[in-house]
């Protein structure tokens, strides 16, 4: 019989999952999108330099999110213990998340790669336990689309970065305080999640398949290694068909509507995009397949891309930030979910798998759009070509997700 009062008790849970993507991907990880014009503003940072930066972080991501996937493994070998305190690790990375960020507002350049990098390893440590635990423990309780909500933590650090970016361009106040400000504002959030994040607090389960499962018929399926690897290969590719766009939006708005004064909007715009779809996400029917849902959120996502490409306009800007952020954090959920169901006992390893991969595509973002704008005759050019490579392989995602499904059809339990 299911508890009629569960969900105002996972509530909580859910919420302080949202509270840690936000601190760890909201602040941790984009707010050097809207720090950015800032930086190249007052040349503390070239616009390679900037690709460095942004490098560094995302090569980080990379990093630990290969560690906490071959975490078990490494344990085994050295003798250690194999299962993980999920909690206390997201509590570490908080802490880190906010120490890494108020170390950018240091006049230290040749620090900044090494900072970044680490809020990088961060980030994703953050990301994968907090995903891995709190999934798992709303599996427990009966609700586990409500995970969708804790997704739009990275919505809401990107809109309150956003606007407090705006405001100090307003103020015409260096980037030094804005990493300030941002580290302060990380620091007050780890505050409000920090007590939820305790192990103690866990439901244990009966058993493990029950509780990764979620309720969705087939809990461990038969796919084919070639069905995973096109799985994971597919949500690679979202890496690197949004980071262009994620990472230099002001910069290319900014290079497009020079008199604007609406530019530092459309990242706070991405960001409730991101909220809205993640807020969707939770409230679509279940049972439906997952891959054909990745399909269309990457197919909404190339359209926002394409939007920039076809309409460098304030009109133009706008829907392409909306768009791009509508399914941004729906594609993390419904991949962490498919994961769940198809590799139930060993979910967080996975994740991590398909987070690393995730995590090359960035990597390779940046320097690919500074290295055509180095390339072409004027930056704007450049940029373009960025874009259409981007969206490019976005659609070959949503392609590789519709043959995933006709390959392996979802089973009726």
């Amino acid at each position: 019989m299911s508890d009629p009062v569960a969900p105002s008790r996972a509530l909580p849970l859910a919420l302080a999952g949202l509270v840690a993507l936000a601190v760890a991907m909201g602040i941790g990880r984009f707010a050097f999108t809207p720090l950015l014009p800032l930086m190249l503003a007052e040349r503390s940072v070239s616009l390679a330099g900037a690709s460095l930066l942004a490098s560094a972080n995302y090569f980080g991501y990379l990093v630990g999110a290969l560690a906490c996937t071959f975490q078990p493994w490494i344990a085994t070998r050295l003798g250690w213990r194999a299962t993980v305190d999920g909690p206390r690790w997201v509590r570490g990375g908080l802490v880190a998340t906010v120490v890494l960020t108020l170390g950018m507002a240091l006049d230290l350049p040749a620090l900044w790669p090494l900072l970044r990098f680490a809020a990088g390893v961060a980030s994703a440590v953050v990301f994968l336990y907090t995903s891995g635990w709190v999934l798992e423990q709303l599996a427990r309780r009966g609700v586990p689309a409500m995970g969708a909500l804790i997704y739009v933590g990275p919505g809401g650090g990107i809109v309150a970065s956003g606007l407090a970016a705006s405001a100090l361009v307003a103020l015409h106040v260096p980037a030094a305080a804005g990493w300030l400000t941002f580290g302060l504002l990380a620091a007050a959030l780890t505050a409000l999640a920090w007590a939820v994040f305790d192990a103690r607090r866990g439901v244990p389960a009966p058993t493990v398949g029950a509780a990764a499962g979620g309720g969705r018929g087939d809990a461990a399926p038969a796919t084919s290694g070639l069905g995973l690897g096109l799985l994971t290969l597919a949500y690679g590719l979202a890496g690197i068909g949004y980071i262009i766009t994620a990472t230099f939006l002001p910069v290319i708005a900014r290079q497009a509507l020079p008199q604007s004064h609406w530019l530092d909007l459309f990242w706070p715009l991405f960001g409730v995009g991101v909220m809205v779809g993640a807020v969707g996400a939770s409230r679509l029917p279940a049972g439906g397949d997952l891959r054909l849902r990745l399909a269309a959120c990457y197919a909404i996502q190339a359209a926002g891309v394409a939007a920039s490409l076809v309409s460098p306009t304030l009109a133009g800007f706008a829907l392409g930030s909306l768009l791009l952020g509508l399914p941004f954090t729906a594609i993390t959920f419904f991949a962490m979910q498919e994961v769940r169901r198809l590799r139930p006992r060993q979910a967080t390893s996975w994740m991590g798998l398909l987070t690393a991969m995730y995590g090359l595509g960035q990597i390779a973002g940046p320097p690919l759009a500074a290295g055509l704008v180095a390339r072409s005759g004027n930056a704007a050019r450049g940029f373009a070509l960025s874009l259409e490579i981007a969206c490019g392989l976005l659609v070959l995602g949503a392609a590789m997700y519709v043959v995933l499904e006709r390959m392996h059809p979802m089973r009726e339990g």
